[in-house]
């Protein structure tokens, strides 16, 4: 359905929410829409023990493995988020000139926008950082340089695509123009994958968004997006996350369990990621510690390159299959609203035995939801109401037909009540004759 002007301003505002709550070393905490959001805090971290020792989820989830057969080489990961700083020493040269959608950001999308400009960073580096060199190496040889962070897809590109969540800035555009616009930019300049780290508590999306969306699946590219964090207010997986063909992915803590205030709940989730504990690049040579579905969300769409990588014949469809077919399960058995069909496993997904047969996408499909619902919305919009006036159509002749004689009724006329006496004596009369007669035959029988 499309959202009223109240609905719009309610899921722009829980899109800030999402993406500003979804990390830090602050505890989550719900915040009213509107209201001031804390800053993610931010530290130097010139040693590799200050950053690289924390990124548990490389070795812990295979992905040091992983990088022996795939390391995202010519892949472009979209991330539409409030803009990354492609100077950071740990991105450098893996940033492609972007584009802003919001109308108030910097031409290539580098800019940081928003209540939380350095949310954008983070997750680009999740994805695809390198690095950096460091005066005390060691011993390294993992890809990249030891210091800093690693990304999932150390050697992917990142198309920045900036938005502008939680602010009014004169000349600038509704999310219900900006996301739709970003999605569109993204397909059109080659990236395979969509990174959307930006949630709501609302289950639907305007309209606007549905041919955005159904283009980028018809292009093959996998749209991964945040499920959202109940710490954040989010008690449960909203838009994007909900939309058909989008994967949406949840999070689990350290232990690969379902993380409560890092994640959400709900049927659209399609698999978990770690989501806490995590650490990440922001602007100026700086890093953050960070935890929510918005760190998870950038993990998946890191294997997801790597996947695309290894077997570049795969479309969009096969490598979604891929991911929640290698899933491990857990949770209750089968698909569950907290871990979806999993916690990934990076080197199931990117082995032989992976499934990849899907020739539509597992997870549905935009187009085929809007032939139903969007066409069934539309004709009850258009049924008419039982009490509108019948209208013809132009072009309709209405055949004349002459006015009605005023006439007087018999009621007003004033003869009414000779009609009915006359009627009545000619009524007595006839049972008189007939009494006479029988009378008579009678008299001649005796």
């Amino acid at each position: 359905m499309i959202l009223s002007s109240k609905k719009r301003l309610k899921l722009a505002a829980l899109l800030t929410a999402a993406t500003a709550l979804c990390g830090g070393t602050f505890p989550a905490q719900a915040v009213e829409p509107g209201a001031p959001l804390p800053s993610i805090p931010t530290v130097d971290a010139p040693a590799i023990d200050a950053v690289r020792s924390r990124q548990y989820w490389l070795e812990s989830y295979g992905f040091t493995d992983a990088w022996k057969t795939s390391r995202g080489e010519g892949v472009t990961v979209a991330v539409i988020d409030t803009g990354v700083d492609g100077n950071h020493q740990d991105l450098s040269g893996n940033v492609l000139p972007g584009y802003d959608a919001s109308g108030v950001g910097s031409e290539n999308g580098w800019k940081g926008l928003g209540l939380e400009p350095e949310h954008g960073t983070l997750a680009a580096s999740v994805i695809a950082g390198h690095g950096h060199k460091i005066s005390s190496e060691g011993s390294y040889d993992g890809p990249g340089e030891p210091g800093g962070v690693i990304g999932i897809a150390p050697e992917a590109k990142i198309l920045p695509i900036s938005l502008e969540l939680g602010t009014v800035t004169p000349g600038g555009k509704s999310i219900d123009e900006q996301l739709p616009d970003a999605v569109r930019y993204a397909v059109d300049h080659g990236a395979k994958v969509i990174n959307l780290s930006v949630g709501s508590g609302d289950t639907n999306w305007p309209q606007s968004w549905d041919e955005a969306f159904a283009y980028a699946e018809e292009k093959g590219v996998v749209i991964v997006a945040a499920a959202g964090n109940r710490g954040s207010g989010l008690t449960q997986v909203g838009a994007p996350a909900t939309m058909p063909g989008v994967l949406s992915v949840g999070g689990v803590d350290q232990q690969r369990k379902a993380s409560w205030a890092s994640s959400s709940e709900g049927i659209s989730i399609a698999v978990a990621a770690p989501a806490e504990d995590m650490i990440g690049a922001t602007p100026r040579n700086k890093y953050a510690l960070w935890s929510g579905s918005s760190a998870s969300a950038p993990v998946v769409s890191g294997l997801a390159a790597l996947i695309i990588a290894e077997h570049p014949e795969l479309n969009g469809n096969q490598v979604i299959q891929r991911i929640i077919s290698s899933a491990d399960d857990a949770g209750k058995p089968g698909r569950d609203p907290l871990y979806g069909f999993g916690i990934i496993n990076p080197a199931k997904a990117l082995g032989d035995e992976a499934s990849q047969n899907a020739q539509e996408n597992p997870l549905g499909s935009m187009r085929q939801w809007m032939s139903v619902h969007r066409k069934a919305s539309q004709a009850a919009e258009e049924q008419p109401s039982p009490s509108a006036t019948p209208v013809h159509e132009d072009g309709e002749t209405i055949p004349a037909v002459a006015a009605p004689q005023a006439h007087r009724s018999a009621e007003d006329s004033g003869i009414l009540p000779f009609i009915v006496l006359g009627g009545f004596a000619l009524w007595v009369a006839l049972l008189t004759g007939t009494a006479i007669s029988q009378l008579k035959e009678i008299g001649r029988r005796r």
